[in-house]
């Protein structure tokens, strides 16, 4: 398969996995939510499986070469990867206002956010070649959010990694229903995620104790600190290689350990 991303810093990203012997497939998907059309991106494992399945959440700015890039990468390691369409086919903001004003309508409204990503990993899940009972999700900055609101939505996942995600508590009580090993990778210059967010995180997971957590911070990375080409340090948003290569170093173990 020849990748049809041209940005020369997701090239480079591109190149961290080696090519497997048999070349991974790459697909463009829609499916259907509630009446709305998605549109996904779908890389698999050359072979016929069965794979392990990894659902990708996007960050603000919708399905675009990075997560199509981290849904490649996944598929050299050996698993299926989806990415999940939350907005709608064709709603890909331009803007960083614009696209504040369209996550900002899924968080008011977390029932359509769960709904979605469930969507899409329902879509994942139904792939022939995937193996249903073996699935995760990871997700960046909106995406890190999503993936963690689906997991107290109690999606059979046995892990959620949130990369620079937003941490949100819930109603006394809703941690509990998180089956899957929860990893948050943030950092300690993201204004996005401060401390006292990072306390409060904590501090509820403390009162579910049947859930598995850790909570990696990486000293001096901002928000999307994984993303590359990201440069708005005065904004609190800067792309640092350092936290970016640890942070999928991470997520690898937990998806190996998890996923076997």
């Amino acid at each position: 398969m020849t990748s049809s991303i041209s940005d020369p810093l997701l090239v480079d990203l591109l190149a961290r996995e080696p090519l497997p012997a048999v070349p991974i497939r790459t697909m463009d998907v829609r499916y259907d939510h509630d009446g709305t059309t998605l549109l996904g991106h779908l890389a698999m494992p050359g072979g016929d499986g069965p794979f392990p399945g990894v659902l990708v959440v996007h960050d603000w700015f919708g399905v675009g070469d990075h997560v199509r890039v981290r849904c490649e990468l996944l598929a050299r390691l050996g698993y299926a990867a989806f990415a999940a369409d939350i907005y709608g086919e064709g709603v890909r903001p331009a803007t960083g206002p614009e696209a504040s004003e369209v996550a900002r309508g899924f968080y008011a409204d977390l029932p359509l956010l769960r709904a979605r990503a469930a969507a899409g990993l329902a879509r994942l899940a139904a792939e022939p070649a995937v193996d249903a009972s073996r699935l995760a999700a990871i997700g960046y900055c909106f995406g890190g959010s999503t993936v963690l609101q689906l997991a107290r939505s109690g999606a059979d996942l046995a892990g959620v990694v949130s990369f620079h995600g937003g941490l949100q508590v819930g109603p006394p009580g809703e941690a509990a229903a998180i089956t899957a090993s929860v990893l948050v990778l943030t950092g300690a210059a993201d204004p996005v995620v401060p401390d006292s967010a990072i306390v409060a995180f904590q501090d509820e997971l403390r009162q579910a104790p049947g859930v598995e957590w850790q909570i990696v911070t990486y000293s001096g990375a901002m928000h999307a600190f994984s993303v590359p080409g990201t440069d708005a340090p005065a904004h609190g948003a800067q792309f640092q290689a350092t936290a970016e290569r640890r942070s999928w170093v991470a997520m690898k173990d937990l998806l190996a350990e998890v996923l076997g």
